[in-house]
């Protein structure tokens, strides 16, 4: 049996039953207005939105026990294999609170991050490889797990918040809130841009190598995306013409560090670029930002409601995060380096990331914020994961570098 071609198969299943359940989910909200006049039973649509859920995260299960049989160790090592299963927590994190709440707008929301999510894992490379020495730990899978299944409600507490806001201050004009909110709507339209660009480039065939010496060693960087950004010195082996295009435009700052600095950084400006132009498409098209397009969808809801959902998830997540980002990270740091603490930029973003909603948790609950500014937090929370998983990924080296 081809257990590769099974793999690839199980996740295309797992993609399109997220999507098919993301779209269920909003026919839910919106199914009266397309019903020709008929009420739009939204039971009946919720129970078909989470039986497809249901299915998808089947799916994933056997593709993880597949990449398991084929790389031998429980697939979270790189980012293909987090983001991914990143993924896969949103989603269970998801129907742990739709069961608590039975709130159908939360799937409308909830199962797009999801599909998004692994949209943007499939862009990095899906080859199972060995593990390297300082990966190969039980360890790996305790902390990463636990770690992934924390933001994961983290996630769905964003998903809330994010609905409270949308509902709250989404369909004003003017104001410091509603540009706030729209900002942190086109940093996922920038993730959603960056995975149609790559997509879009990985169809057409485009591939580029540049190379350059890195501490001492000739090294060849591979692009798969034009080289906006070039490495330090670095001599053109390969590079398809784009737009007039023969050489990178720029070389990589000095201060990123690491042999894959400046290919990772260029992905991040085609990030930028691609989501700018498809936001200002989605603008012209709809005459109206992202949040007034979304209002309708969520204006019966209610605000205690979202803002009761927003504080479980996340103080679901709280305490699993903390086992695996900080407990369980600093026992497996002392058994691979001899020290518990490092300052790894890595380190430091997880550090910043539990402080953050150690300071939500607080508040929340010694100061009373509830309602508009518990719900900012958790849109920041979001936005603090997202750094991590991207720029402190992609962009700035460290020891955690291979993930």
């Amino acid at each position: 049996m081809d257990w590769e071609k099974v793999m690839e198969n199980l996740l295309l299943c797992t993609f399109f039953l997220y999507v098919l359940a993301s779209v269920v989910f909003v026919i839910a909200i919106v199914g009266k207005k397309w019903s020709t006049g008929e009420e739009v039973h939204v039971r009946r649509w919720s129970r078909l939105g989470i039986i497809l859920t249901f299915v998808g995260v089947l799916f994933q299960v056997m593709f993880i026990i597949t990449r398991i049989i084929i790389g031998g160790h429980f697939p979270t090592s790189n980012m293909f294999e987090f983001a991914s299963f990143l993924s896969f927590t949103i989603v269970l994190a998801f129907i742990v609170i739709f069961y608590i709440y039975r709130t159908v707008v939360l799937g409308a929301f909830a199962m797009p991050i999801a599909v998004i999510m692994l949209a943007y894992a499939s862009v990095f490379p899906r080859d199972v490889e060995p593990l390297i020495p300082a990966l190969q730990s039980y360890w790996l899978y305790i902390h990463v797990t636990t770690t992934a299944l924390g933001e994961g409600a983290f996630v769905v507490g964003f998903v809330a918040g994010l609905i409270y806001l949308i509902r709250a201050v989404g369909h004003e004009r003017g104001t410091t809130g509603a540009a706030v909110l729209e900002g942190t709507l086109l940093v996922l339209v920038m993730l959603i841009g960056f995975i149609l660009t790559s997509f879009a480039f990985s169809v057409a065939g485009y591939h580029a190598e540049i190379q350059h010496t890195f501490e001492g060693q000739q090294l060849v960087q591979a692009y798969d995306m034009p080289p906006i950004v070039g490495p330090d010195g670095g001599e053109v082996l390969r590079m398809q013409p784009f737009l007039g295009m023969t050489h990178p435009l720029f070389e990589a700052p000095s201060w990123m560090q690491g042999q894959e600095a400046a290919r990772k950084f260029n992905s991040v400006i085609w990030s930028v670029l691609s989501g700018s132009v498809l936001y200002g498409l989605i603008r012209l098209a709809a005459r109206k930002r992202i949040s007034e397009l979304l209002h309708p969808m969520v204006k019966n809801v209610s605000l205690e409601m979202a803002d009761e959902i927003s504080y479980r998830a996340i103080a679901i997540g709280f305490p699993i995060f903390t086992l695996g980002g900080l407990i369980f990270a600093m026992i497996w740091a002392q058994e691979a380096w001899g020290r518990f603490w490092g300052w790894d930029p890595k380190e430091v973003w997880a550090l910043i990331t539990w402080l953050f909603y150690s300071a939500y948790l607080h508040l929340r609950l010694s100061r009373g914020w509830h309602g508009l500014k518990s719900s900012w937090m958790a849109v920041i929370g979001f936005v603090i994961i997202m750094l991590n998983l991207i720029v402190i990924n992609l962009v700035i080296a460290g020891l955690h570098s291979y993930a």
